[in-house]
This record gives C-alpha cells, sequence and structure tokens, in this order.
C-alpha cells in the first residue's frame, strides 16, 4: 500500500512546471495580516486545458513548535475550455493561481500543495518569520 507522502512531488519552480510557487513577504508583523500568493507554472507555463491542467491549490501554515499544520484556504479550477461541443471548445480557461490571506503570531512554515490531473499532487514551502 502507498502513502501520500510518497506521491508528493517536488522540485525547483524555476524548471519545473507543476510546483506551486509562494509569494509571501520573508517577514511579517506579529498579527500582522500574511498575504500568500500561490501559482503555478511561473517560469514554464503548465497548460490548462480539458486534457492536462491544475485542478487545485491548498495552503497550509505549520506554526514553528507545533505537530500539525493549519489549512489556511484551498482554491479550485473547474474550466479547462470543455464544453458541450468538446473539449476545448468553450474558449474558458481557469488561470491556476489564488491569493491567501490569514494572520500568525508565530513564526512558521508556509506549505502549498497542487495537483495537476495528468502528473499527480506537488508541494513547496516557504519559511515565515516575525519581527
Amino acid at each position: 500500500m502507498r502513502k501520500l507522502s510518497e506521491l508528493l512531488q517536488e522540485a525547483d519552480w524555476k524548471s519545473e512546471k507543476h510546483v506551486p510557487v509562494i509569494d509571501a513577504l520573508d517577514v511579517v508583523g506579529k498579527d500582522e495580516i500574511v498575504r500568500a500568493a500561490i501559482s503555478v507554472g511561473r517560469e514554464v507555463a503548465h497548460p490548462s486545458t480539458t486534457a492536462h491542467h491544475i485542478d487545485w491549490i491548498s495552503l497550509y501554515f505549520l506554526p514553528e513548535g507545533e505537530s500539525f499544520p493549519y489549512r489556511i484556504g484551498s482554491a479550485s479550477f473547474d474550466s479547462h475550455g470543455a464544453s458541450t461541443d468538446g473539449a476545448d471548445t468553450s474558449g474558458v480557461y481557469s488561470h491556476h493561481e489564488a491569493v491567501f490571506a490569514f494572520r500568525t503570531r508565530k513564526p512558521g512554515s508556509l506549505l502549498a500543495v497542487s495537483h495537476c490531473n495528468i502528473h499527480g499532487l506537488w508541494q513547496s514551502s516557504k519559511e515565515i518569520r516575525i519581527r
């Protein structure tokens, strides 16, 4: 039996189109709103077609010293060009990017996971410090 941890892939987002890219400040004030933009395919474009697309992105925050992350939010991308006329005929395509906002009093790690309908689960992380 395979475990979920065995299925999570990672790589450098500058060379791999499936890795979620986390854009957030490195240092934030205590109780300040943290804004994190998550996208897929910044340097190498990821397609958004009926046959090949990003289904969703989820963002978690793991405070330093804690054992379990908090789920900040998820975004689903549901339009991939399909219509009653067939694949890639609608001209409407979701773009795989979302912005999440939250507050924290502790430093920790932002953890992003994305899902490609063909290439599976991809993850990345970014440290956040408190000033």
